[in-house]
């Protein structure tokens, strides 16, 4: 077990960063530095006078002169400075946010600093951040980019808020495919979009900027919502600006979905979520808890008490690793291990005792050699989670061979650079375990485990990626020890038991069969968005799914109100003659 010795003698160290001659990694936080980042920190500034200090400081160069602050040759002037995350032998010891707080001031951005990253963002011909290939709702960047550096927070927040409904959600998870399409990127590092999102609409929330919207009018025509993940919150909120009447049922005990038990706090607190959802609710959408549809509440009564139904149940159900000793005690899947922990830190947060909890509700990694099967943004959270339990230690194995430090030939701008990079958890057990825990090129084939049924141990096999897939190498099994072993693999579909009832049409890969652009699935009135529609995929994709089919939904509900009111005045013409 981590005791509290080890973290003074690891931050006694000077901790090595943790460069990796990663070529561009994008990610915003602290962990993967550039190596054109030459001058990292703040940038100097620079007063000519004592009665200067309610004036804007010049600010210091590249080229090492100090100059008035200018946005035309930005991206040349200055260089790239992500707000770095919170010192990883600090938030290991704690739940709070990885990005600073306002009391942290060596590394909060000021209004300076962050006007001069905005400044970086080059008023390119074709914002490729903008678009498909860099933001799924196609935000604004340059736009709200210019209005930072004018200092123009509200108009930034009203135009952020024009495509995307939840920033202060995608400012904070999103890995930000708009960075590695951002043209500055080509030949110098990209502007620091996502630090640049959270910083408007926190400072939004911080000046009152965000306030309910209730509309004028209402249509008369209602709409239920399964599901209160990011495409159901966002389709919600489109719909009930609309005029609509929008009902949200959540099989939680609280409203979120992954926002609120998939998402630890470290990256997403749950204050931020429930900040949003009691201002959703203020503009008149209604929330019902503890709604398993299809359990306790009947499809089809959703279907005749409302004009509408939609679908944005998520993909949950998880893949598998069905191999010899899959049952044994200790081996969980990715999102019990989360959801089991988030819940735990609610109940203390509302005054539950220790000592009520039960095993059965609670995964703990204190103590333990812990194993995370599979990579991803779910396989870091796993990490960071053990981490803050206090595990003896933690390794992370990945199928797949170590990324190239360089875009490959294959991966071209304006993809998504599929480079290697080191997220925050990665950072935090490198600066208390003193390595990087990722195993690349293996493959788990068996557990093990004692005669009370509890794992103690993993057999790996070393990987090689054909083209027809991974094959085993003979003769590099390894054995490992381990006491808890973390399944973060993916998802492989939606739930069935709601398309079931329904008889919705699915896919080949058993998601709910509905074309983009249109949303509606097989069964009339009846639509289909987010996860449960395209597959697992990012939160900013589930805010676009939700847009859309929030417009789809709409178009229904129009002519449907049309041709009951048709159908009204038909009655009252047939009554007079």
């Amino acid at each position: 077990m981590l005791s509290t010795r080890v973290l003074s003698r690891f931050r006694a160290q000077k901790i090595t960063k943790l460069s990796t001659a990663a070529g561009r990694c994008f990610s915003t936080g602290p962990d993967t530095p550039s190596p054109l980042d030459e001058d990292t920190g703040k940038h100097e500034l620079w007063r000519e006078g004592i009665y200067d200090h309610d004036n804007e400081p010049m600010v210091r160069r590249r080229d090492g002169s100090f100059q008035p602050l200018e946005k035309l040759r930005g991206f040349i002037n200055y260089q790239r400075n992500p707000e770095p995350y919170r010192d990883p032998l600090e938030r290991v010891t704690d739940w709070g946010e990885l990005n600073p707080t306002s009391e942290d001031v060596d590394l909060k951005h000021n209004s300076v600093e962050r006007k001069v990253q905005a400044a970086r963002c080059m008023d390119c011909g074709t914002p490729f951040c903008s678009t498909h290939s860099g933001c799924p709702v196609n935000n604004k960047i340059p736009e709200w980019n210019t209005l930072v550096y004018e200092d123009q927070m509200q108009e930034a927040i009203d135009r952020l808020h024009s495509t995307n409904n939840f920033p202060e959600f995608t400012g904070r998870v999103c890995p930000a495919p708009c960075e590695g399409a951002c043209v500055a990127g080509l030949v110098d590092n990209p502007v620091t979009i996502k630090n640049i999102e959270y910083a408007i609409v926190d400072k939004a929330w911080e000046d009152g900027y965000i306030t309910p919207r209730v509309p004028k009018t209402r249509t008369g025509m209602s709409v239920a919502i399964v599901g209160s993940g990011p495409s159901g919150l966002a389709a919600a909120d489109q719909l009930n600006q609309m005029g609509h009447n929008v009902t949200i049922f959540e099989r939680e005990d609280r409203i979120g979905g992954l926002l609120m038990y998939g998402i630890p706090n470290m990256k997403l607190s749950k204050d931020t979520v429930d900040r949003r959802v009691d201002l959703l609710r203020q503009e008149g959408i209604e929330f019902v808890t503890n709604a398993n549809i299809g359990e306790n509440i009947d499809i089809n009564e959703l279907r005749s008490n409302f004009d509408a139904l939609t679908l944005c149940i998520g993909a949950t159900m998880p893949r598998d690793l069905p191999i010899p000793g899959r049952d044994l005690k200790g081996v969980h899947f990715a999102m019990e291990f989360l959801t089991k922990n988030q819940k735990r830190l609610l109940m203390t947060s509302e005054g539950a005792l220790e000592s009520n909890w039960s095993k059965d509700d609670f995964i703990t990694a204190a103590g333990k050699d812990v194993i995370v099967i599979g990579g991803g943004d779910t396989g870091t959270d796993c990490i960071g989670t053990s981490m803050r339990h206090r595990c003896r230690s933690v390794t992370n194995f990945e199928l797949m061979p170590v990324p190239p430090h360089e875009r490959a030939s294959d991966n071209p701008w304006p993809q998504w650079p599929r480079v290697y990079g080191v997220d925050y958890g990665h950072a935090e057990v490198a600066a208390v375990f003193g390595e990087d825990p990722r195993v690349y090129s293996v493959m788990t084939k068996e557990f093990l485990g004692d005669d009370d049924g509890n794992l103690r141990a993993l057999v790996t096999q070393e990987v090689e990626i054909t083209k027809t897939g991974p094959v085993p190498i003979d003769g590099t099994e390894k054995e490992w020890e381990t006491d808890l072993a973390i399944l973060s693999m993916g998802f492989i579909a939606p739930e069935s038991y709601v398309s079931d009832e329904l008889g919705l049409e699915v896919d080949q890969r058993n998601n709910i069969h509905a074309i983009y652009g249109d949303y509606r699935t097989s069964t009339e009135g009846v639509f289909a968005a987010g996860d449960c529609r395209r597959g697992q995929s990012l939160v900013v994709w589930a805010i676009n799914e939700g847009r859309g089919v929030a417009d789809a939904c709409n178009s229904f509900l129009e002519k449907k109100k049309d041709a009951e009111m048709g159908n009204q005045g038909d009655a009252k013409f047939a009554g007079l003659v």
